[in-house]
C-alpha cells in the first residue's frame, strides 16, 4: 500500500528547488510527498515490473493498493478494503506506509534500525461548544461562553488520559536493549519486563514518549465573538485526539466529557476512526519483513513499534490479522523533519535500497 497524494507547500517557504518540480540532484530527488508517499510508492511497481521482466511469479496474489487522498482522510483506501473483503479476500499481509530505517533510535542504544509499525493510534475531532448571554463587553457575567471553552481546555491537560503500555513497546525495549552499553541494556530489560513501570516512565517524560503509551489531545482550534467590545453569545473550541490501542473513540469522547464536568459545554464527535489492533511479531509474516530487510538494509535490525500516525491501513486492520506499516528508505532526523516541511528529498540509493526490499519480500511469499 502507498498514497500518492500530497500536502500543500506554502508558497513562503524557501525551497532549494521548486517543491513540484522533481529535481534530481546531489544523489537526492527533491519535491513534495518525495518521502510521504510517493518515494515508498514507487519502489513497489519498480520491484514488481522487475520482477516481472525476469519472469518471476509469485507464490500468492499480489494486490497493489495505491490511494489518492490519504492526507486528508479520505475514503478510497476505505473503498478497496471494501471491495476486496467484499470478494471474500481476507491478506495474507498488508504493508503501509510507517517507520523507516533510522539510527540510533533511542538514546545509548547503537546501530540502525528498520522501525516496523505492528499498530497505529486511532484518530478523533472533537467539538466542544457553550453559549452565554451577549452583550456589551464592559460589564461581564461571572462565567461567560469564552471562559466556559476556556476552563474545558484548561482541565484537559496530559494526565486526562491514563499510560498503557502497548505489548509492541515491550518488544521494542527488548529488542533495542540488546544493542545498548550495559547499564542502559539493563534498564530496557527491566522496563520490557514492567509494562505499568515504563507506562508511568514514558509519560513523566512527555513528547513522544508519552505518547506511545497514551491517548494525546491537543485543541487546535478556537473561535468566538464578532467583535472586540462585544460578549460573544457562543464559542467553540476543536480538540485532536490520538487515540491509544487498547481505548476506543466512545471511551475517549466519554473520558474527556467527565474531565470537563460542565453541563454548559457540549461535547460533539465530529470525526473519529478506532485504533488498530496489535499484529504479532512471532509469525512468518514480521519473520518475511525481517529478512527483506535483512537483503536491502542488512546493517538494521528490525523492530516493532506503534504508529502515532494515521494511515491508509486502518481500513485493512478490521479485518486482516497481519498489517504492517513499513517504508524500507533510511532516513535521517534531517530527512524525517522535511516531512511536510521545506526541501523534502528522498535519496536515490535508498530508492535503489528500497526496490531491493520489496523484490525480497515478492520473492520470498
Amino acid at each position: 500500500m502507498a498514497h500518492f497524494d500530497v500536502v500543500p507547500v506554502d508558497e513562503s517557504d524557501d525551497w532549494t528547488h521548486p517543491p513540484f518540480a522533481g529535481v534530481v540532484a546531489d544523489g537526492f530527488v527533491f519535491g513534495r510527498g518525495a518521502l510521504d508517499d510517493k518515494g515508498p510508492l514507487l519502489v513497489v511497481p519498480e520491484a514488481v515490473e522487475n520482477l516481472l521482466a525476469a519472469g518471476f511469479a509469485p507464490a500468492r496474489e499480489v494486490y497493489l493498493s495505491f490511494g489518492g487522498n490519504e492526507e486528508t482522510f479520505g475514503d478510497a483506501a476505505e473503498a478497496i478494503a471494501q471491495a476486496l473483503r467484499q470478494r471474500g479476500i481476507v491478506p495474507w499481509m498488508v504493508i503501509d506506509e510507517g517507520g523507516a530505517v533510522v539510527d540510533a533510535p533511542l538514546p545509548f542504544v547503537r546501530g540502525a534500525a528498520a522501525m516496523v509499525g505492528v499498530g497505529e493510534k486511532g484518530i478523533a475531532t472533537l467539538q466542544l461548544s457553550a453559549r452565554g448571554d451577549g452583550g456589551h463587553a464592559s460589564a461581564p457575567p461571572t462565567r461567560t461562553a469564552v471562559g466556559r471553552i476556556a476552563r474545558a481546555v484548561d482541565r484537559l491537560g496530559p494526565t486526562t488520559f491514563r499510560p498503557r503500555t502497548p505489548a509492541g513497546i515491550s518488544r521494542m525495549l527488548r529488542l533495542f536493549s540488546a544493542r545498548a552499553n550495559r547499564p542502559a541494556g539493563l534498564l530496557l530489560r527491566a522496563l520490557a519486563a514492567m509494562p505499568p513501570v515504563t507506562a508511568r516512565l514514558f509519560a513523566r517524560l512527555g513528547g513522544a514518549p508519552a505518547a506511545l503509551v497514551r491517548t494525546t489531545i491537543a485543541a487546535t482550534m478556537q473561535s468566538g465573538g464578532t467583535a472586540a467590545n462585544v460578549l460573544p453569545s457562543q464559542a467553540t473550541a476543536t480538540l485532536n485526539l490520538r487515540i491509544a490501542l487498547g481505548e476506543s473513540v466512545a471511551s475517549a469522547t466519554r473520558r474527556v466529557t467527565r474531565r470537563i464536568g460542565d453541563r454548559g459545554v457540549r461535547v460533539e464527535l465530529l470525526e473519529g476512526s478506532e485504533p488498530s489492533a496489535e499484529s504479532r511479531t512471532d509469525n512468518a509474516q514480521f519473520a518475511l519483513i525481517a529478512r527483506s530487510v535483512g537483503t536491502s538494509h542488512p546493517e538494521a535490525a528490525t523492530v516493532p513499534y506503534v504508529m502515532m500516525a494515521a494511515t491508509d491501513s486502518r481500513y485493512f486492520h478490521r479485518f486482516c490479522p497481519a498489517v504492517y506499516r513499513f517504508a524500507p528508505l533510511a532516513m535521517s532526523a534531517e530527512l524525517r523533519a522535511t516531512i511536510h516541511g521545506v526541501d523534502e528529498r528522498v535519496s536515490v540509493s535508498e530508492l535503489e535500497r528500497g526496490e531491493r526490499f520489496h523484490r525480497a519480500l515478492l520473492m520470498g511469499l
